[in-house]
């Protein structure tokens, strides 16, 4: 008899998308508010801080195929083979994520202050380690938790509802207490308003990490790795050197298809980058909000994107997977290149909200829809790399190369994010954080990079055997279906 193959359902897979949910809202907390707090409130110049970001991304990067190939050779043990990375790194990324939030002020004369720059340093440093240790290892999971392309896409819709979730909560908090300032524009620690800042968002930042150090550890008694051990008890793995490791991490770049999707990631997430560091910015010093008006994008922000996840989910029933994430993609081409039209002078109020919930809408749909294609696509590419290597069987190929790939897939992507953060700092330095023009023309580029991000993805074809069959094909009668 052929076992059937594995799959995610029920409490498993509720336990296994919680982990994601509650690391992605602290992170998504730093990532959407850690420059609007330092430079705006702490007196950090933007360069100083985008820096540190840069920093923390590029550590994040690299970290990331480090831990995915460390889980790919480490010998399956009593917990597992993949489970015990979720809890090396937690207890140092839950102080990190709080300590961030309590750093040295810059004295009001000096935007260059050193202390406070290594502060933020450290800490996103630190923060981004031991990040990647559980969000990377989580991620190459899925190829072995689940076999079917079918129930990898119901896991993806599962995880992509939670992150939108996620990202509403982590901008609405803050936003909703931007909305009490009395004056929006003037947010310095010593200032009526900045005061109010610092008393409360280091609040959420212990609440958002002490979710994210609770949903972690349910999906590490969630997931069920003892395949591992049934499969490998006799085989002892022999020892592989540091110049083996160096092979195992860049082999997924020579994979020609992956390459191409790499490209997708890397502008992916440029664009996100820019998205997610400019827009309250933008808010405050392009569309001029104040007060209940901030509710205004916290509707945009939640209602588009869960719009956004019904619609490329239908679609994706429909269509094949890269036909879909290419609309979605293109749909932020066009929105994001429409984001121009804010630098005509003279617009009424109601013209400029109509087309900020369009085209702002329409970006943050597409993007949030692009977890729905990401983590399948990935995993399709992983099988396809698997089934070329004559060397032992499929399975084992692919819990060989998983972390690789997905670990090779977040460094990319992180990469872009660091150009986008230099790329931020230098330009909102000086008067220009609040120039409405630089603001406005810096939030359009994304229009750049998805269109680049849109020839890679246009270039990359699959394998149909990994999309419509299962990862192998057993015939019907032989399947021990499980309870």
């Amino acid at each position: 008899m052929v076992e059937a193959p594995r799959e995610l359902h029920g409490k498993s897979l509720i336990g296994y998308v919680l982990g994601n949910f509650g690391i992605i809202m602290a992170n998504m907390l730093v990532g959407t508010f850690v420059l609007q707090y330092y430079v705006y409130t702490v007196n950090l110049d933007s360069i100083l801080t985008s820096v540190g970001v840069s920093l923390q991304l590029i550590l994040n990067a690299i970290s990331s195929i480090v831990f995915g190939i460390l889980a790919d050779n480490k010998k399956p043990g009593k917990f597992g083979k993949r489970r015990p990375f979720l809890l090396y790194g937690l207890p140092l990324w839950v102080l990190s994520s709080i300590i961030i939030w309590f750093p040295p002020k810059c004295p009001q004369n000096n935007s260059l202050y050193l202390p406070t720059a290594i502060f933020l340093w450290i800490f996103l440093i630190i923060k981004a380690i031991t990040g990647a240790s559980i969000i990377t290892v989580h991620l190459s999971m899925l190829t072995e938790q689940s076999q079917t392309h079918q129930n990898r896409q119901k896991i993806a819709a599962a995880t992509t509802f939670l992150q939108i979730i996620a990202s509403g909560l982590a901008l609405m908090l803050p936003l909703m207490i931007q909305s009490f300032l009395p004056e929006p524009k003037h947010v310095k620690y010593w200032e009526p308003s900045g005061k109010i800042i610092i008393a409360t968002i280091p609040l959420i930042g212990i609440a958002f990490a002490i979710f994210g150090l609770i949903t972690i550890i349910i999906t590490f008694f969630s997931v069920d790795e003892s395949f591992h051990n049934l499969k490998n008890q006799d085989i002892s793995r022999s020892k592989i050197s540091f110049k083996d490791y160096l092979k195992q991490m860049g082999a997924p770049f020579s994979d020609k298809k992956f390459r191409k999707y790499l490209g997708v990631r890397l502008f992916n997430g440029i664009s996100g980058k820019i998205l997610g560091a400019i827009v309250i910015p933008f808010l405050i010093y392009v569309l001029l909000f104040t007060g209940p008006k901030y509710y205004i994008y916290v509707i945009v922000s939640f209602s588009s994107k869960f719009i956004g996840f019904y619609i490329w989910r239908k679609l994706l029933k429909k269509n094949s997977i890269l036909k879909t994430y290419k609309v979605c993609i293109s749909a932020s081409v066009i929105a994001s290149f429409m984001e121009l039209i804010f630098l005509i002078e003279g617009l009424s109020f109601e013209f400029v909200t109509v087309l900020f919930i369009c085209t702002m809408g329409t970006v943050l749909g597409s993007m949030y829809g692009a977890g729905l294609f990401n983590p399948p696509l990935t995993s399709v590419l992983v099988y396809e790399a698997a089934d070329k290597v004559e060397e032992s069987d499929f399975e084992e190929n692919v819990s060989r190369i998983s972390g690789g790939y997905f670990g090779l897939g977040a460094f990319i992507m992180a990469i872009g994010q660091s150009f986008a953060s230099i790329l931020i700092g230098v330009v909102l330095t000086g008067d220009n954080k609040e120039n409405p023009i630089i603001i406005t023309l810096t939030l359009a580029s994304m229009a750049l990079f998805y269109l680049i991000s849109l020839f890679f993805l246009s270039r990359i074809t699959l394998e149909k055997k990994f999309i419509e069959k299962e990862i192998i094909d057993i015939p019907e009668e032989d399947l021990i279906l499980k309870e």
